[in-house]
């Protein structure tokens, strides 16, 4: 018997071992992230779009977008954990058969954009797993520490191998042989917008965000990192155009400042995603405050409500009174964007609910007028 109850609580001891490990990212990253419903996803589909854009789930606040355009495959940011690179790579080599990234963006220095740049010893990180070709990356940063260095040395290697590497700013001025506009196929392009804080100095790392457009006939496809009201500000200034945007990368996951009425009055988009694990409290105990944001939400009403989010997190409180993650699940999943001949077609990897129709939203956000009138 009491052999029994030793093995018993050995095999209870491993499991939860092997569980924490999952979400931890212990094994060289989550390998569960990426499961399709063969509903609203399908490989073979994505893989005969002339363009799509996907949104890829972190189960942590993050980005990382991966875009294929013709034979040409771009990266913008890595995500938010460094053995999640494995996850991310799993997902990418679906539709990046040839392991070259032509084009890698690298928005700004925070961790939740870097580190799958970087990766483990036993996950690799992107610049070790692809042959990147030109890498287009932030012009100033605040960023500094152990994960921001090895970074740079995982950039400097890839460097060294034969990557071009620009700053956004000389993208923009056209320097040293970047380009401000790149040719990415037959009928799509992609512009380095610019912003003043490629020039000048903030004490918000967020605001330094590499801002990128990609033009596929009439339609507008926008990515702003994670640039808040200061920049978003600076970006209408100095782009006028922007106007009648296709599609939109919600700026900071969704975050209360960014998003700003500034910007969506210039740019009116009509489809949003939001790369976040909505009602995480990674960052703030505040349910309103939690991403996306209850600001956000009515700010985006205004224009559309073809709004989709890759996760969100379950919750407890704990001893002390205060509110834990203790579990992420998809919300929309792996979110894809796809256009073909002008007809836009959408992808999801687990719901494809509206963010005013899932279950959350019902609990945790009220609907703007707007949406309630629809």
């Amino acid at each position: 018997m009491l052999c029994i109850f030793s093995a018993a609580l050995l095999a209870a001891a491993v499991a939860a071992v092997v569980l924490a490990g999952y979400f931890c990212g212990w094994w060289g990253g989550v390998y569960g992230v990426h499961r399709f419903d063969s509903r609203c996803y399908d490989v073979e589909a994505i893989s005969s779009e002339q363009l799509s854009v996907h949104f890829l789930r972190q189960e942590s606040n993050g980005d990382c977008v991966y875009i294929k355009a013709g034979d040409a495959d771009i990266l913008i940011d890595s995500g938010a954990t460094l053995a999640g690179a494995t996850s991310v790579a799993q997902y990418v080599d679906r539709y990046c058969v040839d392991k070259v990234l032509e084009y890698v963006v690298v928005t700004h220095g925070d961790a939740d954009h870097i580190s799958g740049f970087v990766g483990t010893q036993s996950a690799k990180g992107i610049f070790d797993r692809y042959e990147c070709r030109t890498v287009i990356q932030f012009a100033r940063t605040n960023a500094s520490g152990e994960l921001f260095e090895k970074y740079c040395a995982a950039r400097d290697r890839e460097i060294a191998s034969g990557a071009r590497c620009y700053t956004a700013l000389q993208c923009c001025n056209e320097q040293n042989g970047a380009q401000k506009e790149y040719a990415i196929c037959d009928g799509v392009t992609m512009e380095v917008l610019y912003q003043e804080y490629y020039d000048n100095y903030t004490s918000n790392e967020n605001d330094y965000s590499v801002c990128i457009l990609l033009r596929q006939g009439d339609n507008k496809y926008l990515f702003t990192g994670d640039l808040e009201q200061g920049g978003e500000e600076s970006l209408v200034r100095c782009n006028p155009d922007l106007r009648d945007v296709t599609l939109y990368k919600a700026g900071h996951h969704g975050s209360a400042n960014s998003s700003s009425l500034r910007l969506l009055s210039a740019i009116r988009p009509q489809y949003v995603c939001v790369c976040c694990v909505a009602g995480s409290v990674q960052y703030t105990q505040s349910s309103a405050s939690t991403f996306p944001t209850q600001d956000f939400v009515n700010r985006i009403a205004a224009y559309t409500d073809n709004v989709y989010v890759t996760d969100r997190s379950e919750t407890v409180l704990n001893s002390y009174g205060r509110r834990e993650d203790v579990f992420c699940k998809p919300l929309n999943g792996d979110i894809v964007f796809a256009c073909t001949d002008g007809k836009v077609s959408m992808y999801f990897s687990a719901s494809d609910c509206k963010l005013k129709d899932s279950e959350w939203f019902g609990e945790y956000r009220t609907l703007p007028t707007q949406w309630s009138e629809q």
